[in-house]
């Protein structure tokens, strides 16, 4: 970021964001997009394929259709603002553009056919060299954008200005330091005394700073005072340690600083807040990185960054363990947030029944973990008989080497049917034959929640309600289902 902005651009190169591809870059590259920096012009430069401009350009479309690019975002989150900048293509530029989004799955392509795209910007007129704002209302969380330009033409810069949610479902509970202010983790300028130089959300941003452009700088003080800036953390935990970079600054770094903190919530006005100082006032040096040791007394959710009197910070990194509580939150908030498309295939995992799913996803947003566990086992009341054979059909046989339909399906299959894989070639081979008879006997596959069970006892078990009749042992399978539903909801927000 080289402006301020209260939100980020989450498809900034910057933080991370890629271009994938476009259907055509003839006259500009695609890649330009994405820059950090603002457009430029350069009268007389030229390429062998025409005037050099600082943007994408496509060739002079002669069929019908329109041009596309599609875009990873650097931080994956729901937009608020887009910018869609057309700065120096004055006879060149799009009639008009809309923009796509969509939630992959770390590995999934997103130049493919079978992506469901959702429209977050309906076809809108442009102009030409001018940056044209649109507000977004609604949006869900997004990790790709397709941006359409009707029929071709050139755009500069696309921005896509939001608040970065983050997948926290590989992040332990008992993670080791974590820097809680990082915006890929979530954190966020909330206020600040002044940004006459540089924006305050620079201090957050990964990596090291570039140059005093890509830092925080106030203006200098001539009053009684300090400079500030208010951070909500991407999420709650006990802060351990505070690192203060001042990379490039040198006559314009602050004399000292120091931290406070306090717990605010979702809701509340931080004008009532009650702070408490984790770090005294402490010098400071020009130049360099400094890391302070705090006691953490109390899990935090915002802290506070005091300047004295004025000057440049480059880089705040706020480190300390996550609140489990809070975690879990985070996580919910992160399923409220997915489109339909995304949160089917999460919850399909957890319950192979496209209509228990479909129940489950109505009830959406939750408020909590416990409410999503009620919806979702009230969502199983319902179910019929064929509902629970598509959930059974959605696990690998216990003991069998079919796949599940999902690598996260899988490997929660894998460390529920453990017992079953570290048991004896005789008993693997007797629940094998017992399987068969069990599908011959039903119809369907054998359904226990085998999490901490013995393949012995598995085997047991499924000798045992061999003698069921279909009526008894459907809701006897049903009830397994409902637990490894259960199970697997409980991982998925407290892994």
């Amino acid at each position: 970021m080289t402006e301020f902005s209260e939100l980020l651009d989450l498809a900034s190169e910057r933080v991370g964001g890629q271009v994938i591809a476009a259907n055509d870059d003839f006259f500009a590259p695609k890649e330009n997009l994405i820059k950090a920096e603002k457009p430029v012009w350069i009268k007389d430069k030229y390429t062998d394929r025409g005037k050099w401009v600082d943007g994408w350009e496509t060739r002079r479309r002669r069929t019908p259709g329109h041009d596309w690019c599609i875009l990873k975002l650097g931080l994956a989150g729901m937009i608020s603002k887009f910018i869609v900048d057309t700065t120096y293509f004055t006879g060149n530029y799009p009639e008009a553009c809309s923009i796509d989004g969509c939630a992959l799955e770390q590995g999934e392509d997103p130049v493919t056919d079978d992506v469901v795209w959702s429209e977050i910007l309906p076809m809108s007129a442009l102009k030409g060299d001018a940056e044209t704002f649109f507000a977004i209302l609604g949006s869900f969380r997004y990790t790709h954008l397709r941006l359409n330009i009707y029929p071709d033409g050139g755009v500069a810069r696309l921005r896509a200005h939001g608040e970065a949610i983050p997948d926290w479902r590989n992040l332990s509970n008992a993670v080791d330091e974590l820097d809680l202010a990082a915006v890929e983790h979530g954190g966020r300028i909330l206020d600040c005394s002044d940004k006459f130089y540089g924006a305050p959300q620079n201090l957050l941003l990964p990596g090291r700073s570039t140059g005093m452009h890509d830092g925080w700088e106030t203006r200098r003080r001539r009053g009684s005072g300090h400079d500030w800036a208010m951070i909500r953390l991407g999420v709650a935990g006990l802060i351990s340690s505070v690192e203060v970079d001042t990379s490039y600054f040198k006559g314009n770094y602050p004399e000292s600083c120091s931290l406070e903190a306090c717990t605010i919530a979702d809701g509340n006005d931080a004008v009532d807040a009650q702070w408490s100082e984790l770090l005294p006032r402490t010098k400071l040096e020009a130049d360099s990185v400094r890391r302070f040791k705090l006691s953490p007394n109390c899990t935090a959710t915002h802290v506070r960054f005091n300047m004295y009197p004025d000057g440049g910070v480059a880089r705040l990194r706020i480190y300390g363990h996550p609140d489990a509580e809070a975690l879990a939150w985070a996580r919910l908030r992160w399923l409220n947030s997915l489109p339909g498309n995304a949160a089917r295939k999460v919850l399909l995992n957890c319950c192979g029944s496209t209509k228990w799913c479909d129940a489950v996803l109505s009830q959406r947003p939750f408020a909590s973990v416990h409410q999503l566990l009620d919806v979702a086992e009230r969502s199983g009341e319902a179910l019929d008989a064929e509902d629970w054979k598509q959930a059974f059909a959605a696990h690998p046989q216990i003991g069998a080497k079919k796949m599940a339909a999902t690598v996260q399906s899988q490997r929660w299959s894998e460390e529920e049917q453990a017992g079953a894989a570290a048991a004896s070639n005789a008993v693997q081979k007797n629940l094998l034959q017992r399987n068969q008879e069990y599908y011959s006997r039903f119809g369907y596959i054998f359904i226990t929640c085998a999490s901490g069970q013995s393949g012995e006892k598995i085997v047991a078990t499924l000798e045992q309600r061999l003698h069921n009749d279909p009526t008894t042992e459907l809701k006897v399978a049903a009830g397994e289902q409902r637990k490894i539903t259960k199970l697997r909801l409980q991982q998925l927000l407290n892994p």
